[in-house]
């Protein structure tokens, strides 16, 4: 086998092809389907006499999801508190705002409505209400989340799949950095996940969730382990769910089959599940990071855009057999086609997906410049983009692919 080398630490180890050994444990309760949310209260009274409820800009209330909830709470003897106004690219500001209404108040569980930043939020603030210190510390790693408060999560859009894992994702806008941290103690204990929920999302945002979905399982898909069969067929089908599903979806929002299958993709793309027994470098969601960072674009719109041109960027002979893969068994490109060309086909058939659903695949289209893509760069390589990436990338890779999306 070829031998990849990798420095972690002050070691050397040595890496084959071969899959790594891991330990798979996701503690989360799912209730799925339509009206799921019959079951909320009951498990968080198994937990909890006071929570924090925690949604956006107030979508949940026009939806009804807020008063269902509320409803369930109420019908359990569970007190609550409102905290609302929670950003698509949540800051931290508002985390730690979320921390004081928590200690103050003798909070003791998170209630999450809505989808991945509000779960995210959510996240950081249950961990950040059983600290000492200031919840950034989790962000830049000076500290690591060892306990949290237990989180339950009412699913509204089919997207970053928070709901079953344990990361999250916090801005900081005086410092131009979205950050993320990954911890057992905040896997959500319980999510009700009800595609009806999402019937209502605006055209967009369910075509970035869709973007956000795929991105999640490509991230995985695209490794340098090659045997990792059941994960990647699991891959594909996620995948090929998305290219199925998300033009459906659009075409009719309240599709109850696609919505429902798109949801559920949504949680498996990134529950650990496709990416165990791999390195996975996280390259492109790095890279968008930085967009979202200093232009607070939405993720999965940014993550629509540079996937293709990181697609373009990396393809060479080394690569092409893996795209060529995902090609055939995704989007039914020729078998039978040369190597290379089936995996430019794959790259160009994934581009006009998200063109169909009226993504951007320009950062001009989003009135983004270069001024800032040499420091983006900087700011988004990581050493397992030397280590662990499917196509390793140095800070020009990063820089040159920014300018591939201009």
């Amino acid at each position: 086998y070829e031998i990849l080398r990798c420095l972690v630490g002050s070691e050397m180890c040595i890496r084959d092809r071969l899959m790594e050994n891991f330990t798979y444990s996701i503690p989360t309760t799912i209730h799925f389907g339509k009206r799921q949310i019959e079951k909320l209260g009951a498990e968080v009274a198994k937990k909890c006499t006071k929570v924090l409820v925690v949604f956006g800009g107030g979508s949940v209330k026009r939806n009804g999801v807020y008063d269902d909830a509320i409803a369930q709470l109420d019908s359990c003897g569970i007190a609550h508190i409102d905290f609302s106004g929670v950003e698509p690219n949540p800051k931290i500001g508002t985390v730690r705002e979320g921390v004081r209404v928590c200690k103050e108040n003798g909070v003791d569980g998170i209630l999450a409505l809505g989808g991945g930043s509000i779960i995210d939020c959510s996240k950081t603030i249950a961990a950040g209400a059983l600290y000492d210190g200031d919840a950034w510390d989790f962000l830049t790693h000076k500290a690591e989340p060892i306990k949290a408060l237990p989180i339950y999560a009412v699913v509204t859009i089919a997207a970053t799949g928070s709901e079953m894992d344990g990361t999250a994702v916090i801005s900081n806008p005086d410092t131009n950095e979205k950050l993320d941290f990954d911890a057992y103690c905040v896997i959500p204990t319980c999510a009700i996940c009800d595609p009806t929920y999402t019937f209502s999302l605006p055209a967009k945002q369910t075509a970035a969730g869709v973007a956000d979905i795929m991105s999640h399982t490509m991230e995985n898909y695209f490794a340098p382990t090659e045997d990792a069969y059941i994960s990647n067929r699991v891959a594909e089908a996620i995948l090929k769910t998305c290219v199925e599903c998300g033009p459906r979806a659009l075409e009719k929002p309240d599709d109850y089959a696609a919505r429902a299958n798109l949801m559920w993709a949504s949680s498996w793309a990134i529950n650990g599940f496709v990416g165990m027994g791999k390195p996975v470098a996280w390259s492109v969601h790095r890279i968008e990071h930085e967009l979202s960072a200093f232009y607070n674009i939405t993720h999965g719109v940014g993550i629509a855009l540079l996937t293709p041109h990181w697609m373009r960027y990396v393809l060479n002979e080394k690569t092409a057999h893996q795209f060529a893969q995902y090609g055939i068994n995704v989007f039914g490109v020729d078998a039978s086609l040369p190597e290379m060309e089936a995996a430019k086909q794959a790259v160009d058939r994934t581009e006009a997906l998200f063109v169909s659903m009226g993504l951007p695949m320009h950062l001009s289209e989003l009135n983004i410049g270069d001024e800032n893509f040499e420091k983006m760069a900087e700011k988004a390589w990581r050493p397992a983009y030397e280590t662990s990436a499917f196509a390793p990338l140095t800070v020009e890779d990063i820089c040159n692919i920014y300018k591939m999306a201009l």
